[in-house]
């Protein structure tokens, strides 16, 4: 398999962050920064890696490779769907191909981990932590070698999420002393009434020892989390509900979306790596971009590849990825289905 490797700048090489009365004229001043600037095309691969089954490919990212792994790329439920396999009447084909070891449309909450390398260290940022991330966790950190979380970036206050932030207390109690979280002020608003005990410590019963997190309010313009900028992608995840993407470096990654504001286009220019959200083959819901939908932003966008997430029980993944595949000769896009455990390796700039 073929590694894929897409431009991470360095927040420490660029000017001292300066602060801008218009947060969307800052974000839009960063990204068209040189540091930003696409790769040419001898540094894009035509494959993807994932160590998934492969002992021999997992060799082939070095420990001082950046990276990101696929911690999850499924809805809330999951797949397979429990009453898909019970059922006695109607067979689910995708459910039942996911219960195969190894098989791609297996899939837990949507997450990535940006395994992150700088000058200073190597550091592991996670996006998001839904109901199923102790599943993912231990199926995936044991196997990439993921120790420490160095910070939690939250997209939105749903449960496939932040439904497992109270498991990071295992973390906080034998790994390192607390994790950063980053959370914009309506969902760590949500967060005070569904994770009281982990905003407000005061209230444990003494001698219990839940997560220690600590909470950074964050707005939509960008912001610095261990020397990487990170830049906010503002999205609609239903009418009235805003969620958050995020850009990092050419990476922009958005989960959770129904809609993009006109305002957000220009924070996705000369996008090398799309990772965006697309739940069913035949159409949208009220809260999450179909697979047509999901394309129609992509001719929009231009990135230079598309990896769609979230994916429900009607997504198989090789019959659609075999769909997809037809869209490179026709039209000339590069998408593809994401899959748990599928591994991204990241180029960053040398520093002089």
């Amino acid at each position: 398999m073929v590694a894929v490797s897409l431009l991470l700048p360095n927040v420490w090489s660029f000017a001292r962050v300066r602060q801008w009365r218009n947060p969307l004229q800052r974000a839009s001043s960063v990204v068209s920064r040189r540091s930003f600037s696409p790769l040419s095309s001898r540094n894009i691969n035509t494959g993807l890696q994932s160590n998934y089954s492969d002992k021999a490919a997992e060799a082939q990212i070095p420990v001082e490779q950046s990276e990101i792994i696929f911690i999850g790329t499924g809805t809330s439920e999951g797949i397979p769907r429990v009453s898909c396999l019970t059922n006695p009447i109607k067979k689910c084909t995708v459910c039942d191909k996911a219960t195969e070891p190894g098989n791609r449309n297996r899939r837990s909450n949507t997450s990535i981990l940006l395994r992150y390398i700088n000058d200073l260290g190597r550091y592991n940022i996670l996006v998001d932590a839904g109901k199923f991330f102790y599943h993912s966790a231990l199926k995936w950190f044991p196997m990439f070698g993921v120790r420490t979380i160095d910070a939690v970036i939250i997209t939105h206050s749903h449960a496939d999420a932040i439904g497992g932030l109270d498991d990071l207390r295992d973390w906080t109690n034998n790994v390192q002393p607390r994790i950063p979280i980053y959370v914009a002020k309506r969902d760590f608003e949500v967060m005070k009434k569904t994770h009281y005990y982990l905003v407000d410590t005061s209230v444990v019963t003494p001698g219990a020892a839940v997560s220690d997190l600590q909470f950074n309010v964050i707005k939509e313009e960008p912001f610095i989390v261990h020397n990487l900028e990170v830049i906010p992608l503002p999205v609609w995840h239903g009418q009235g509900y805003r969620s958050l993407g995020f850009r990092f470096g050419n990476i922009c990654y958005i989960s959770d979306v129904s809609d993009i504001p006109e305002e957000t286009y220009v924070l996705l220019k000369d996008c090398e790596l799309l990772i965006m959200d697309a739940l069913r083959p035949d159409r949208s819901s009220s809260t999450h971009f179909g697979l047509p939908r999901a394309l129609e932003e992509v001719r929009k966008i231009q990135p230079r590849r598309t990896l769609f997430t979230g994916m429900m029980h009607l997504m198989d993944h090789d019959k659609v990825n075999e769909d997809l595949a037809k869209l490179k000769d026709t039209e000339g896009l590069d998408i593809q289905l994401s899959y748990d455990g599928l591994r991204i390796p990241v180029i960053r700039p040398l520093i002089h």
